[in-house]
């Protein structure tokens, strides 16, 4: 089996429909792959619609959510499998989320446009097919010439964190959102947590209260971990008993990893899918 649990669609911040995604896996030769849009399920449906022979689909979601540390607060994501989409208090903070993302992103756009920018709001949700996010403004700007890459507008000096077009967001915190996805039948994974090149990350102390607050595993095999930081995950699962899982985390053309990139064990995703009380894997219906 080749799994790879952690990818995007249109449906949030990539750049493949739901439907061409699976069929890409299929042709890829993967035979699981997580759908793991941002804070929504929107695409799962399409997915599973377009499900080929052969391909099975894991319903998730990854969800953005943040830690109290000395210092300060650190943003983190949670990717959530198997849960029960339709269940209300999940669903409702999913929504909110949603919502402020949507909110903050005008925002952002406003701000730019203000200093004489040739960013527009409407063109950003145009670029945004689903959830719209900073994605959609760094590619806004990309189209209009402000900055020569993605990359390039998530610095200080455009919409990364502390810069003068960027905003913050509204977030569960990682206890309510790891309480919501285990209410809901889900299993939690915290996604890249040592990936140091995205920014400040949480040490070992957060992850091992957050096992003991119900995080089932960690992905530990992701692009932007470094092997020190994957050996030192792969120890700390060991301790903590966690599952470990390996993703591409997928977007499209936006990111250079295609999928497959990275992969998890098929004892992982088995022990995964045994966790899970909300919803089972999507497979294909047999040919007529």
């Amino acid at each position: 089996m080749t799994i790879d649990l952690h990818t995007h669609s249109t449906a949030s911040d990539g750049l493949v429909s739901p439907e061409d995604l699976v069929r890409l896996a299929a042709e890829t030769g993967l035979t699981v792959i997580a759908l793991t849009d941002h804070d929504t399920t929107a695409g799962i449906g399409r997915a599973a619609a377009a499900l080929p022979a052969g391909l099975t689909l894991v319903p998730g979601a990854e969800i953005s959510c943040s830690v109290d540390v000395p210092g300060g607060s650190i943003s983190l994501h949670v990717l959530a499998y198997l849960f029960d989409p339709a269940e209300p208090a999940f669903a409702a903070v999913r929504a909110r989320v949603r919502e402020h993302r949507a909110v903050r992103a005008r925002r952002m756009a406003d701000l730019l446009a203000a200093d004489g920018h040739p960013v527009r709001w409407e063109r950003v949700a145009e670029l945004a097919a689903g959830t719209v996010g900073r994605p959609h403004i760094a590619a806004a700007m990309v189209e209009a010439g402000l900055v020569p890459t993605v990359a390039a507008a998530f610095t200080r000096d455009w919409i990364g964190t502390g810069g003068p077009y960027w905003v913050g967001k509204e977030q569960p915190d990682v206890w309510q959102t790891l309480r919501l996805i285990h209410d809901a039948g889900g299993v939690s994974v915290f996604a890249h947590p040592f990936a140091s090149r995205r920014g400040v990350t949480v040490g070992p102390d957060v992850i091992e209260q957050m096992a003991r607050a119900g995080l089932g595993g960690v992905e530990v095999d992701h692009p932007d971990h470094d092997a020190g930081e994957r050996r030192r995950l792969r120890g700390l699962a060991a301790e903590l008993g966690l599952i470990v899982t390996g993703s591409s985390d997928f977007h499209g053309s936006s990111k250079p990893q295609g999928l497959a990139a990275e992969t998890t064990s098929r004892e992982a995703y088995e022990e995964l899918v045994d966790a899970a009380t909300g919803v089972a894997p999507v497979t294909a219906p047999p040919p007529a």
